[in-house]
């Protein structure tokens, strides 16, 4: 009986583990991966950058849904804050669309040939092999969130950052060129 007791409480604290770390996972419909999942606005894979000289923000980004997160097989989303004087350096996308909704603050966003400055809720359309770039003006943050059509981009996410509890080192630029070359697929940068 004892022991029934020790299992089942091992069960109940992996489960509230589970849960507290936003992972309400549904079972997979059969013949797919995929699990349904339903995160709060900070759970998720909270990663770090490993800044090599960039202005991405210093705050943490968070892969919400992916392929690793949820067994996404066509989606991945994730979202970050950009503090005053951030920017996202001009980069496409070779394979995938991406909607981008930029949901606080004020941000100069160059999409193609187009030079646009937006305040909190808008959304951005970005087509597949399109250059994009960002800048936060003004003092307030940027809070957004993205959306690609393809996997691929989480993965260099991953490559280029850590996860919030890991030490953090800077990358050199030769590292960052070659985590980029590696990625070409699914990012290039200019």
């Amino acid at each position: 009986m004892r022991k029934r007791n020790v299992i089942a409480s091992i069960l109940i604290t992996s489960l509230c583990s589970f849960v507290a770390r936003g992972q309400r996972a549904s079972e997979p419909p059969s013949g797919t991966d995929a699990a349904s999942l339903i995160l709060e606005k900070p759970e998720g894979e909270r990663r770090l950058h490993r800044s090599a000289g960039t202005t991405i923000g210093t705050a943490p980004f968070i892969l919400k849904f992916d392929p690793k997160n949820g067994g996404t097989k066509h989606l991945v989303l994730f979202s970050e804050n950009l503090l005053a004087g951030a920017a996202i350096p001009r980069h496409k996308h070779p394979s995938c669309e991406e909607i981008l909704i930029l949901e606080t603050g004020k941000t100069r966003v160059h999409l193609g040939e187009t030079v646009t400055e937006v305040g909190p809720g808008a959304t951005v359309f970005i087509p597949q092999d399109t250059w994009f770039s960002a800048e936060v003006i003004g003092s307030e943050p940027v809070s957004l969130v993205a959306i690609f059509s393809e996997p691929g981009f989480e993965d260099y996410m991953r490559a280029i950052s850590v996860r919030e509890e890991e030490p953090r080192t800077p990358m050199s630029k030769a590292e960052l060129d070659a985590v980029r070359l590696q990625h070409l697929h699914a990012v290039t940068y200019k």
